[in-house]
């Protein structure tokens, strides 16, 4: 971690800052944040879904009249990879003067940033990466509303034995697993707590196969698993590669029990598109709540998909826009609640939040950790029906119930 930071410190110090982007907002009376983001490159998708649910809380903050009476301006910093993180990081606080940074759906980037924030003594909000060191480094100013790492790889591993076992009417110690993974952070991170809680749960991990997000062949992670005979494909992968795997997967025949996919790609219609709806029928997915879910555990979901297509003309892509919209939303009340901006406060603001289960357009409730964990954030199953992303556990939340086999016949 020392070396990764002092390398991500040394390039941006190389690097030039690139051009700010803002919100109008008034001259005087306004809270200036950053909304740090992949704006471009491979994870453009999700970073620009992920924004969106931010803005959409702040627009809608702003409607109300602000936080105690200040209006939220916002400027925009575009992080395709660590080293450009820390070089934003840089300038929304040192040159932008930001009070507060928020972001950043993917786990390299915030790990890079934070780095700077910490330093800089300035609250960062991270509403959308899960890798668990993000809160796990003793940082006193980040905070995280979303689900960890561990939390996917437990509720993946768990479903196994849960669900796919008994719909396939067999003993989860029978199933062949085979674990799949990007070989970024996040891959290496989901994947190596489902190898850990796989041997707790006595389960047959046949194959661990780790590739790069960037590969534009898959055939031979698939030739592994086929020839492994797995009969349970666990996956951590962003868009591109898990459409890769759907249709090399098919081109080589290959066609297992279940596949299970960690969020990113399986979470996003566009996948569905591109894989095709009846190839990606069956599909689970480990996730951030979807949009098909039980509006009694989660509500105000309803009403922030009419808000989504009110203001970008479409459904929303994936859950990622609507767990930023939450985690937002909390960290907006903790400061308004602190009644400044001041680093101290804001974190003894953020400490006192108490909001059970089941109270946010989430589902999920907010206490945070000494760590600045949100231990009230959890993970539900979802699975591609008919084209659909649709919630099937927990049952409260299900708006369908699971079915076997992947793809259609």
């Amino acid at each position: 971690m020392k070396m990764f930071a002092r390398a991500a410190f040394a390039a941006a110090l190389l690097a030039a800052a690139p051009l700010a982007a803002t919100v109008p907002a008034a001259a005087q009376g306004t809270l200036k944040f950053g909304a740090l983001y992949p704006f471009s490159g491979t994870l453009a998708l999700l970073g620009d879904e992920s924004f969106r649910g931010f803005e959409l809380a702040v627009e809608e903050r702003n409607a109300a009249g602000g936080i105690n009476g200040q209006k939220i301006e916002f400027i925009k910093g575009d992080a395709v990879d660590p080293n450009q993180a820390v070089g934003e990081a840089r300038r929304l606080t040192s040159v932008d003067k930001v009070s507060a940074i928020f972001g950043t759906y993917s786990s390299s980037l915030s790990l890079a940033a934070t780095q700077v924030t910490e330093l800089a003594n300035i609250p960062y909000f991270e509403l959308g990466a899960i890798s668990d060191p993000i809160t796990e480094r003793g940082f006193k100013y980040v905070f995280r509303t979303n689900p960890t790492a561990r939390d996917f790889a437990n509720r993946m591993v768990d479903a196994v034995i849960e669900a796919i076992a008994p719909a396939l009417n067999t003993k989860p110690g029978d199933l062949k697993i085979g674990i799949i993974h990007e070989d970024s952070l996040y891959g290496q991170t989901v994947s190596g707590y489902q190898k850990t809680r796989a041997k707790e749960k006595g389960l047959n991990v046949v194959e661990v196969l780790p590739y790069s997000a960037k590969s534009v062949d898959l055939t031979p992670v698939i030739l592994r698993l086929k020839s492994a005979g797995a009969d349970v494909v666990l996956q951590t992968s962003y868009q591109n590669d898990t459409v890769l795997f759907f249709r090399q997967m098919k081109d080589q025949g290959y066609k297992p029990k279940a596949v299970m996919g960690a969020g990113g790609g399986y979470s996003t219609r566009d996948t569905m598109q591109a894989v095709g709806a009846e190839n990606m029928e069956g599909a689970l997915d480990v996730d951030f709540t979807q949009y098909n879910t039980n509006p009694k555990a989660a509500p105000g979901i309803t009403e922030f998909s009419a808000k989504y297509k009110a203001k970008y003309g479409i459904d929303p892509r994936s859950g990622h826009s609507l767990a930023n919209y939450m985690g937002a939303r909390v960290f907006f009340d903790a400061i308004a609640s602190a009644k400044t901006t001041d680093a101290d406060k804001v974190r003894a603001a953020v400490m006192k939040v108490d909001i059970p289960v089941g109270q946010t357009a989430t589902g999920w409730g907010a206490k945070f950790s000494e760590q600045g964990q949100n231990t009230r954030a959890v993970p539900f199953l979802m699975q591609w029906q008919g084209g659909n992303l649709v919630t099937v556990f927990p049952t409260d939340a299900a708006v369908a119930k699971m079915k076997t086999g992947i793809g259609t016949n």
